[in-house]
């Protein structure tokens, strides 16, 4: 079966002429994800025919030494071994250039070596700034290249600038509304690419094309046919060398802020009018997040849990508890687990309840959605030696196993008249016969080409927290009990209180 990731066709999608630099070079994210990503990017044809990236950070380094540090990282984290012949070529696009954040005159030297290694000149690239920095140096960086003229006219047919911004942004709506106003004090809205890299998994875009290219479900997804919906995240590792972020964040921001409300955006928005219009998908995910019914003082308590990991046993392995991590006070409430219970109050989907939880140290990582669509008005299978009518049930995995599987029932071989369960499966490594691209391979590439669809706008930053800050202010607070669980278990047992009014249960992962 021919490579979809290789074809002639999308050979045809490669972006224009394009100069990188990524702030942070030395950095983890940047090491870990970003070279890997724009070397597979390489290997796959599709980087600009002239491109070049430039790593900058405050460590002095040369350029062969740079390229001897992101080959290393390739070889240990790439999802293809090195090709020499690959690397050969996409090394000599890479530079390096020393740089503090809040100088003017390394901006200077930036541009003066952007200069020199651009063929042809500075003006015949568009420009791609990567932020895989703290945000404290967002501001800085965005002014500071503001100063030197690298950001061009937003309105400029011929080029632009696209600067990308990583999470955390911000840790309230204060600090993120102050965030978006400092950058778009230096760059307009549309240069500002926030990015999350759960849009870039293969099967969260999925969920758009499954819904709108398929007639037999769009009809049913709303509230007369779906009962209820599910949304794990799950996470087998601890905090790590994260501990110290960790302690300050929790997994009520780390997660569910972000990636969890976007992904829930997605699944349940109304149409756009086009799905190649990016402001016309974030619109509708906009809408939704207003859409989310509110948390009051009153209703804290029996629609949310929160948990914090003690000692156990991952994979029969001993692990220790969260406050026996480094950096973490030995009294903390930072939550490392949580279960919500949310509500879209409008025509779709008014009364459907959507449960969501997100924690670590559970016994597995998974990322799962999953439709629960009601079942029938009157079971004609009823009798003492028939089994329970389970009702269909959409499974969509992002990870590890990226597929969607559809629940059915059907008579089994044999005399008797009756229903069991039957899966359907779609598994992206069976269907395609190739490994799916990395997330931050589409990101990247979709911000060369100016597609802001899969990032997220500043009203959609905003609108996730303002519905979260009842629910931080309460938990701040510490009135509200963080329960203990055991490494290895799903999580606190008063998780399932919020499934079981409505005779609902946590689907076995």
């Amino acid at each position: 079966m021919e490579n979809p990731f290789e074809s002639g066709e999308n050979r045809l999608l490669r972006p224009p002429s394009t100069a990188m630099v990524i702030f942070g070079a030395t950095g983890d994210l940047t090491q870990r994800k970003l070279l890997p990503a724009l070397y597979n990017l390489a290997y796959d044809g599709f980087l600009p025919t002239d491109f070049i990236v430039i790593g900058a950070s405050r460590t002095k380094l040369s350029d062969n030494a740079f390229r001897e540090k992101c080959k290393a990282s390739v070889e240990e984290h790439s999802r293809r071994p090195i090709e020499e012949s690959v690397w050969q070529d996409f090394s000599k696009r890479i530079f390096y250039q020393p740089l503090h954040a809040t100088e003017k005159k390394d901006f200077e030297k930036l541009r003066k070596r952007l200069e020199d290694i651009s063929l042809g000149g500075v003006d015949n690239f568009h420009f791609l700034f990567y932020l895989a920095t703290s945000p404290n140096f967002f501001g800085p960086i965005a002014q500071n290249l503001k100063a030197v003229e690298l950001v061009v006219d937003p309105n400029s047919e011929d080029r632009r600038t696209i600067l990308i911004v990583e999470k955390p942004f911000g840790h309230d709506l204060q600090s993120a509304s102050e965030l978006n106003r400092t950058l778009q004090t230096y760059l307009d809205e549309k240069q500002i690419y926030r990015i999350d890299h759960y849009l870039g998994k293969e099967t969260v875009q999925n969920i758009l094309v499954f819904r709108f290219s398929n007639g037999i479900f769009e009809p049913l997804w709303n509230r007369r046919y779906i009962d209820h919906i599910q949304i794990s995240v799950c996470e087998s590792i601890g905090v790590g060398t994260r501990s110290k972020y960790f302690d300050e964040t929790g997994i009520l921001r780390d997660i569910i802020q972000n990636h969890l409300l976007q992904v829930l955006s997605l699944l349940c928005i109304e149409p756009p009018n086009s799905l190649s219009d990016a402001d016309s998908i974030r619109d509708e995910k906009v809408k939704v997040l207003r859409a989310l019914k509110r948390f009051s003082s009153e209703d804290i308590d029996s629609r949310t849990v929160r948990g914090q990991y003690t000692s156990g046993f991952i994979a029969s392995e001993p692990v220790i508890g969260y406050r026996q991590e480094a950096n973490v006070a030995q009294s903390s409430q930072t939550e490392t687990f949580a279960a919500l219970t949310l509500e879209i109050e409008n025509w779709r989907w008014a009364g459907v309840p959507i449960y969501i939880r997100a924690g670590k140290r559970l016994p597995k990582r998974i990322t799962e959605i999953s439709v629960s669509f009601k079942p029938v008005p009157h079971s004609l299978f009823r009798g003492r030696d028939m089994p329970q009518i389970l009702p269909n049930l959409l499974t969509i995995q992002i990870q590890p196993r990226e597929g969607i599987s559809f629940r059915v029932n059907s008579k089994p071989p044999g005399p008797r008249m009756r229903a069991n369960p039957v899966v359907m499966d779609f598994l992206y490594n069976d269907s395609y016969g190739v490994r799916s691209p990395e997330a931050y391979e589409r990101l990247l590439l979709d911000a060369m080409k100016g597609d802001a669809t899969l990032f997220t706008r500043n009203d959609e930053i905003e609108e996730a927290w303002s519905f979260l800050e009842p629910l931080l202010d309460r938990w701040s607070s510490t009135e509200q009990p963080v329960y203990a669980y055991e490494a290895g278990s799903w999580g606190p047992s008063q998780a399932s209180s919020l499934l079981s009014p409505l005779g609902h249960r946590w689907r076995r992962l």
